[in-house]
């Protein structure tokens, strides 16, 4: 979803103006997706859309120097559109200057009464005379029961996209007035305190002065099971078998072990390293209700350089033991590290590559076994794509165990050097 949309931005000439907002455990997927080069607004915490958006606002005022009257688009990146829906982007400059709204919002005709998206219900009165297509907003209701959206379609209501334009200052003076000071470095620091609400609760619904445009284009929301498996072209993905009385089944696998399901209808199944989900497609909304009861680590991701797998964690009395599967991309390297709580052990699995210890280069292969004491200066670089397994030993196996001391290959080779010469 994320190459689609940065694609089509690049496509309609928008990436150049494009900050992505996201958190600190998706910034290395980010960079193997879509590169190293995009500007990105880190969340200190996870909270939610509006502490999101009020965070990337100051980031584009006060250290991108940004003026207050410039006006601000910010959209999703799991709506399943065409490349004619950014235009529409692009004209909400021109919506909110000639409407003199706070907001403007692009608008989805509706094909069903769905519970679970926003609704927009514009107004008879007060269309700006250069374009028909827009209108002022009468009311705005976040996810309504069925029956009220059925009402709310009658009444001309039209599915909230997710996409709000703003000028800067309308949501830098909702901070003002909650005394924040608009200082990106601040806000970073007090992140945590800002309410955990979406931006559509806080801030949408409590404005009065909204325009919508409508789109009667292609538009899916692919955040759910049910609509992203609609646009899947396979059934099944990975390890799978399905009886043929299965009907409307999706079985999207990550592990290498089969997975079959017999006689069902109506059903998600989603296997990865980190969990299984076993839904109702028409339910599979209901996952947010559960994900956040588990904190297990992640057990899988997709880095910068590559990607790792946990294959076992144990502990026994005070000491913690966890097996990776790590994989690396031809010519991309592990940052030049070490680590003061734990020890490892690498055996090279698959490929060729170049280990780095204490200033020393190796070339390294298949079979090869590489201790690393704890406290110890090491990397690798992967000459072909390169598979090692990492079982970490330690009192504390924690990700803040790190200290990174030079992420260049070149830098990397130009310290070995130099440690070399010393000592000589």
């Amino acid at each position: 979803m994320l190459q689609r949309t940065w694609q089509q931005l690049q496509r309609t000439n928008l990436s150049g103006s494009t900050v992505v907002s996201t958190s600190k455990s998706q910034i290395d997927m980010i960079y193997s997706q879509i590169g190293t080069s995009i500007p990105l607004v880190i969340e200190p915490c996870r909270r939610d859309t509006y502490p999101a958006i009020a965070l990337a606002s100051l980031y584009l005022y006060s250290v991108k120097n940004v003026t207050e009257d410039e006006i601000v688009v910010v959209m999703p990146v799991d709506a399943y559109v065409e490349d004619e829906f950014f235009q529409y982007v692009k004209n909400s400059e021109k919506i909110l200057q000639h409407s003199n709204a706070d907001l403007a919002l692009i608008g989805i005709n509706p094909t069903f009464p769905s519970e679970k998206y926003g609704y927009i219900v514009p107004s008879d009165v007060g269309k700006p005379e250069q374009d028909n297509n827009v209108q002022a907003v009468r009311c705005f209701k976040e996810k309504p029961t069925s029956g009220q959206a059925k009402q709310l379609i009658s009444e001309g209501g039209l599915w909230n996209s997710g996409v709000f334009a703003f000028k800067l200052d309308y949501v830098l003076n909702r901070l003002k007035e909650r005394g924040i000071t608009l200082s990106y470095a601040d806000l970073l620091q007090t992140y945590s305190h800002l309410p955990a609400r979406s931006f559509d609760y806080e801030i949408v619904e409590n404005t009065k002065n909204i325009a919508v445009v409508s789109y009667d284009g292609e538009w899916k929301d692919l955040g759910t099971w049910n609509t992203l498996t609609e646009e899947m072209d396979a059934s099944i993905v990975g390890k799978g078998i399905m009886s043929s009385d299965c009907k409307n089944v999706h079985i999207i696998n990550e592990l290498d072990i089969p997975v079959s399901v017999l006689g069902l209808s109506d059903l998600i199944v989603a296997v990865s390293p980190d969990g299984i989900l076993v839904s109702d497609k028409k339910e599979s909304t209901r996952v947010k209700e559960i994900a956040n009861q588990f904190e297990n680590r992640p057990m899988y991701e997709e880095r910068s350089w590559g990607w790792y797998r946990v294959l076992d964690f144990s502990k026994c009395n005070d000491k913690e033991v966890l097996t990776k599967r790590i994989g690396v991309i031809a010519g991309k390297h592990l940052s030049y590290q070490k680590h003061d709580l734990r020890s490892e052990v690498w055996t090279i699995i698959k490929g060729k590559g170049l280990f780095v210890l204490n200033g020393q280069i190796l070339e390294v292969q298949e079979g090869d076994v590489l201790q690393i004491p704890a406290g110890a200066l090491h990397g690798m670089k992967a000459i072909t794509d390169l598979e090692f397994i990492e079982v970490q030993a330690g009192t504390e196996l924690i990700e803040e165990d790190i200290v990174c001391i030079f992420m260049k290959w070149e830098d990397i080779e130009a310290h070995c050097k130099k440690f070399k010469m010393i000592s000589q």
